[in-house]
């Protein structure tokens, strides 16, 4: 592309430099030869023209209120494409405040591109005090899975190509893109610019299992008498939906899904154990863990919820070999791809496969039947003010009955409760906190969950984490997208009830202001603000929502008294001796 033709201030009687292109025109070049098609950003100094370039050459950008919340959409992008999602971000506080969802992205296993703006190097490293002056490729380099800096014009293309393969390759994560001013600016031949562009081939190729490692996981599985698979957001990302559930229902074996693994077959599916995590974590003798990993959200693999120590042989498909042995000894290690690996093992089962026992898979469904009655009543209560139950059993409905909705999903109570509640029906149509648990995705990954699939999408928030990122219900208006959001309304994180412990003026620390309208606000930016106090007020909202696709805020009201301490991960809040003490007289041990 020629300056002549996007330069707005050549007159026409200026001799214009046809044979010359620049760094921003390179830049947006190289991203549309291979596929970039949205951008998520905060415009400044020195990328606010990159951003004006890439709408007019067709790139759709998106602007936030906060870098960190561009950046979640970006990581939330890269889990439903396969591509990277790119966040661009001003130098220095702005790079900071995306570089937050840029590990988060790492730690989640979903690609992503920083490309952050900064100073000139000269400057930064004699620390002369320029604008904004930072070393942000030395800060970014340990949070996230490769770093670059591009200096001159003519690397631009070989630039963005390695950005591109290191975020998708083997574990997708994130990648940062250091662009200094100066290097916008920067022109050279347009010919010789085009020539220096780089389509990425094949960044993310399948890797194969061996053979002997497929032999290994199928001896495992084979002497189990209480097999399970776990299922990991890894399973949902590569998206071979087929492959995988040919090999669940093919093997028989009862299946857990975690959070965003749900839908990737219907949690209503006659093998799920959803419904029976106590049981099936404490008696399952063999695991085999499909795109999911043995981290804090399993209890490291081991702990009372696994029942009697060393009792259980794990089998783990990981495209990452240093993930094995990780927290347990991992009796079968595969090595390679989701898809292949499933696959392979489906081949090796071959046509005499023996499903587990009917003892097994009959006392998890009787679990799983016996669980769900007891619950049917407490989601069917229309009591006021609503418990979390009484209005997760309104969601749950809706999503029964729009299963192409996309739940994004985040708090404490509201989380946890949701999480077991809400049944998914099909496959990547749930979005929440991930691996590292963050707070104030939940903007963020609505904005991109629309942009990206064009579905309607219910975001469901505690009001805590609805704090973290509120101000982006502007962003939804602005785009005018299918979003409603449903606050969780307790007056306070965790419960609303709390007491300030000294008995003075100042509120507990986790309350927040009682009877808050937060639907207000959407209504201030144009948008649709519903006032819920009952689940039939919650249910008639949401319909309404999802009819008009009109940006839409139902403040809900929950009682106060509703939710619990850290929701499920209370033991993850250490106490003090004292605190322990005062509890156990309370209890009267």
């Amino acid at each position: 592309m020629s300056l002549a033709s996007t330069n707005p201030e050549l007159s026409e009687n200026t001799v214009a430099p046809e044979t010359l292109t620049d760094g921003f025109h390179l830049l947006i070049d190289a991203l549309k030869l291979n596929g970039v098609e949205t951008i998520y950003n905060v415009p400044g100094i020195p990328i606010t023209d990159l951003g004006r370039y890439a709408q007019r050459e067709g790139i759709r950008v998106l602007s936030f209120r906060h870098e960190q919340h561009a950046g979640y959409a970006a990581s939330a992008a890269g889990f439903l494409t396969k591509k990277p999602g790119v966040c661009m971000t001003v130098s220095a506080p702005g790079f900071l405040n995306g570089l937050t969802a840029l590990a988060n992205a790492t730690t989640n296993c979903w690609p992503m591109i920083l490309i952050s703006g900064s100073s000139e190097r000269e400057v930064v490293d004699l620390m002369q005090g320029d604008y904004e002056e930072m070393d942000q490729l030395a800060i970014a380099k340990p949070l996230c899975k490769a770093a670059y800096r591009i200096l001159h014009a003519e690397d631009i293309g070989i630039g963005v190509a390695r950005a591109i393969r290191a975020a998708v390759t083997g574990r997708p994560g994130g990648v940062y893109l250091d662009i200094p001013g100066s290097l916008l600016g920067q022109t050279m031949d347009a010919i010789e610019g085009k020539n220096s562009l780089v389509k990425v081939i094949d960044p993310a190729p399948k890797q194969l299992p061996a053979p002997d490692a497929v032999a290994r996981a199928i001896d495992v599985l084979k002497s189990a008498k209480k097999p399970l698979i776990i299922m990991g957001k890894g399973a949902s990302y590569v998206q071979a939906d087929d492959v995988v559930r040919e090999l669940i229902e093919k093997s028989g074996i009862p299946y857990l899904p975690m959070s965003m693994a749900k839908g990737l077959l219907p949690d209503t599916h006659p093998q799920s154990a959803s419904a029976a995590r106590s049981l099936v974590l404490k008696e399952t003798d063999v695991v085999l863990m499909l795109g999911a990993r043995l981290n804090w959200l399993l209890s490291h693999g081991k702990g009372k919820q696994w029942g009697a120590p060393h009792s259980k042989k794990f089998i783990q498909i990981d495209i990452e070999p240093k993930e094995m042995d990780s927290n347990v000894e991992i009796a079968a290690p595969l090595v390679g791809d989701v898809e292949s690996c499933a696959q392979a093992l489906i081949d090796a089962m071959g046509a005499d496969w023996e499903k587990p026992s009917a003892d097994w898979t009959g006392a998890i469904r009787a679990k799983v039947d016996g669980n769900i009655q007891k619950m049917a009543s407490r989601l069917q209560n229309n009591s006021v003010p609503m418990n979390y139950h009484s209005a997760l059993g309104v969601i749950k409905k809706v999503f029964e009955d729009h299963p192409d909705t996309i739940l994004v999903n985040e708090g404490a109570n509201t989380l946890d409760f949701a999480r077991s509640i809400v049944d998914m029906h099909k496959p990547r149509k749930r979005l929440d906190v991930g691996t590292w648990g963050v707070m104030g995705v939940g903007m963020g990954s609505a904005v991109a969950a629309a942009v990206e699939t064009g579905c309607p999408v219910i975001a469901v928030e505690g009001d805590s984490a609805f704090g973290f990122c509120g101000m982006e219900i502007e962003t939804i208006c602005r785009y005018d997208l299918p979003i409603c959001v449903v606050i969780f309304n307790n007056n306070g994180i965790y419960r609303g009830d709390d007491e300030n412990l000294s008995g003075g003026d100042d509120p507990a620390t986790t309350a927040f202001v009682k009877d808050s309208r937060y639907e207000k606000m959407m209504e201030a930016f144009g948008g649709v603000g519903i006032y819920a106090t009952s689940p039939d007020d919650l249910k008639r909202g949401i319909l309404t929502a999802l009819k008009t696709g009109k940006p839409t805020l139902i403040n809900a009201i929950i009682d106060e008294a509703a939710g619990k301490e850290s929701g499920n991960i209370g033991s993850l809040n250490p106490q003090s001796i004292v605190a322990q003490t005062r509890a156990a007289e309370a209890e009267g041990n």
